[in-house]
């Protein structure tokens, strides 16, 4: 098929980073009309939190993984990896899903659980297959992680949308992206902090080791006792923050690239210490502020500089963020303080605040669609193939 041999279909981040864009842009405006009554609800038997929190961690949250995880897993073993005809598919998989979490309702069941499983299942299986076939040849030995926590990403989601098991389905989800996004940014930092700063930031074997056994440990918080949840919980928090005081974080502010990224990682220490604290103390917050500080501020934050980066290097252009980039990543930030600081501030324009960050979030994800999808569909600038 000569479609199938286009640029748009030549690696993994192509198809589904631009799924990101358009999901990002998109889903958060659906969601503020739904919950402000100006739309009818989704035509499917969940509620409306339950679709809201699905489709931004499954819809938009899996199109950023999917894309990065496809194009990584390839170069970590050394292989030409998924293109063409599997990439389409998947693309399909990913609509088809999201017209049945909108419509499912109305749906036969079979037709409903096979809209909802397909993408997440296929992309899981393809993943797996790339690092089990090839894993004498994987530059890194503790991908057998991912090989643990992507199965687990299946059973979640249906926690997600089960009656009794929405809270489990949140608390599996955020801690899956936890140990993913922990894992991309120690190997990510350490490459950006030598090539912009040209300094090597601590990477300790046996501290690296025990924080990511510790995230994996915890995506099973939903069944630890509260005792056993909090004291893994502060003792990650803790060696997470003195790794990143090791990590030059002085030097990374400089650069809004580079920080962006320390500043989602802090947004991990500090949902799992309000994890703690709500567990310890039970604060009046308003809103959910401990999946909001992970939502807009390691999602949020790390997932358009990841898209930025690759988007740009694996198309063969120069991996420099432009003043486009910065108002993005700017826009991001606003958003993370509508959503997370100015509730507490000012808790009687909880609805003002949630349409605003909503439509930051928005607006960042419109200005990356629109600056790079056309380098998405386009052939790579420096001649290459792929």
């Amino acid at each position: 098929m000569k479609f199938a041999s286009h640029p748009f279909w030549l690696a993994g981040f192509r198809p589904l980073f631009a799924l990101a864009c358009v999901a990002g842009a998109g889903l958060p405006v659906l969601w503020v009309a739904v919950y402000a009554g100006a739309i009818a609800a989704p035509a499917n038997p969940f509620s409306t939190f339950q679709w809201h929190a699905h489709e931004m961690f499954f819809g938009f949250g899996w199109a950023v993984l999917g894309g990065f995880l496809l194009t990584s897993t390839k170069n970590w073993v050394g292989i030409r990896g998924y293109h063409g005809g599997a990439l389409m598919f998947l693309a399909a998989a990913w609509i088809f899903e999201r017209a049945g979490m909108w419509f499912g309702g109305a749906w036969p069941a079979p037709l409903f659980l096979l809209s909802n499983n397909l993408y997440l299942a296929s992309v899981v299986a393809m993943l797996l297959w790339t690092l089990i076939r090839h894993h004498r040849t994987d530059s890194f030995r503790d991908n057998i992680i991912f090989v643990v926590i992507l199965p687990i990403f299946l059973i979640a989601k249906h926690q997600l949308l089960g009656a009794d098991t929405f809270q489990l389905g949140w608390m599996t989800t955020i801690a899956l992206f936890r140990v993913a996004f922990l894992i991309m940014l120690e190997r990510t930092l350490s490459q950006f902090m030598k090539g912009v700063f040209q300094v090597e930031i601590l990477r300790h074997p046996a501290l690296d080791a025990a924080i990511k056994l510790l995230a994996v440990v915890l995506v099973c918080a939903g069944w630890l006792p509260p005792t056993v949840f909090v004291g893994l919980s502060l003792l990650l928090a803790l060696l997470l923050a003195v790794r990143f005081a090791f990590w030059r974080p002085h030097l990374a502010m400089r650069r809004l690239d580079i920080g962006i990224m320390y500043l989602g990682y802090l947004a991990i220490v500090l949902q799992l210490l309000l994890d703690v604290l709500d567990q310890l103390a039970h604060p009046a917050w308003v809103g959910s502020v401990a999946v909001h500080v992970f939502t807009f501020g390691a999602m949020g934050l790390i997932a358009p500089a990841l898209l930025m980066r690759i988007s740009k290097g694996h198309t063969g252009r120069k991996v420099a963020f432009d003043s486009g980039d910065k108002w993005a990543l700017r826009i991001m930030m606003l958003a993370f303080m509508l959503r997370v600081v100015a509730p507490q501030a000012y808790p009687a324009g909880y609805i003002a605040w949630i349409v605003m960050a909503a439509a930051c979030w928005c607006a960042c994800f419109a200005l990356l669609g629109w600056r790079y999808i056309p380098f998405l569909w386009q052939p790579r600038v420096d001649g290459k193939e792929h």
